[in-house]
């Protein structure tokens, strides 16, 4: 059990957010495997303050997703802190996550994101308006740094406590890295040792065994899987058994992941329409079938596919042809 400010969760194996994927329909499926933690995809503050109805949708939380921890991304400590209140109004989340680590580059030209390591007092400043704004605890997920020659997660850690934050969540990578290269569990263990609040260790969780290893390597309370769990939902039931010790379970059959993957589907079609919600399972569909052998033709299918009717005819192909 991990407790996060007042907040008690049930294990020690999260998902992480990531844009484009964390979304209701994926969190579920994660749940339903075991995943104690599921935050949502990363939410401008300033386009839910101009109520922006695309970034609304990101806020969709159907009976069962719970507990959630929605994230909110910019550089302006006013702009955030109603941000902040306006999803608690809008959801029923129990944490409040603040993007410190995202790479990509429009983000960081905004400021927001991983910029925000390079401004430390912006960042403590960020934070302690988001802490007042809302009755939730807050946490914060960044990286190992902006650079190689600014490799700061320590005192950024040690920064967002003395700030308020319950927990923080260290990616090993810095931002130049994006995400090639090996995280550096070792500065996550650094940080563990820095700070008293719960730390989140995340990066290159590819499997179960290695969700028990990060955690035994750093001392981290919980392990964040992201990448690991495109297409896999089933790797929080291997990662949990792996931390407990239990034997590690076998993954299910093509046949039942792709009926997984198409219910979620079809759910993700109900919540933010059937054009949107296939064009995202274009790239999803296809994570479902890596090492799948002869899936060639099919992952052919998939990106070229516009509706739901298409998808489970796809889907039915494969159960039938593929193993």
């Amino acid at each position: 059990m991990v407790t996060i400010g007042n907040v008690e969760l049930a294990g020690q194996v999260f998902l992480a957010p990531m844009a484009g994927v964390t979304d209701a329909a994926f969190r579920l499926l994660c749940r339903k495997h075991g995943a104690a933690l599921c935050t949502s995809e990363m939410i401008s503050s300033k386009a839910l303050m101009y109520q922006d109805a695309k970034t609304r949708t990101l806020l969709v939380q159907p009976e069962g997703d719970e507990p959630l921890a929605v994230q909110i991304f910019g550089s302006d400590p006013s702009c955030m802190a109603e941000a902040a209140q306006k999803v608690t109004e809008l959801c029923r989340p129990v944490i409040i996550d603040i993007n410190m680590g995202c790479p990509v580059g429009k983000v960081v030209k905004s400021g927001d994101g991983s910029a925000l390591m390079k401004d430390p007092e912006l960042a403590g400043r960020i934070i302690e308006a988001v802490v007042k704004a809302v009755d939730l605890p807050v946490t914060v997920k960044f990286r190992k740094g902006f650079d190689k020659g600014s490799v700061n997660a320590v005192p950024f850690a040690q920064m967002c406590q003395h700030s308020g934050a319950a927990a923080v969540a260290v990616h090993g990578r810095t931002r130049a890295q994006m995400y090639a290269g090996k995280a550096d569990w070792d500065v996550i263990r650094d940080v563990k040792a820095a700070v008293t609040i719960p730390v989140i260790a995340n990066g290159d969780v590819w499997t179960g065994e290695d969700a028990a290893h990060i955690l035994r390597y750093t001392g981290a309370d919980a392990a964040m899987i992201a990448r690991g769990a495109f297409g896999d939902p089933w790797i929080f039931e291997r990662a949990n058994a792996a931390v407990e010790g239990r034997e590690i379970p076998a993954p299910p059959p093509l046949r039942d992941r792709m009926e997984e993957a198409l219910s979620a589907l079809r759910l993700a079609a109900e919540l933010k329409g059937e054009k949107i919600a296939v064009l995202e399972a274009r790239k999803q569909l296809c994570w479902y079938l890596r090492g799948v052998a002869h899936a060639g033709y099919y992952k052919q299918m998939i990106v070229g596919m516009n509706t739901l009717a298409e998808a489970e005819t796809i889907v039915r192909g494969i159960q039938k042809d593929l193993r």
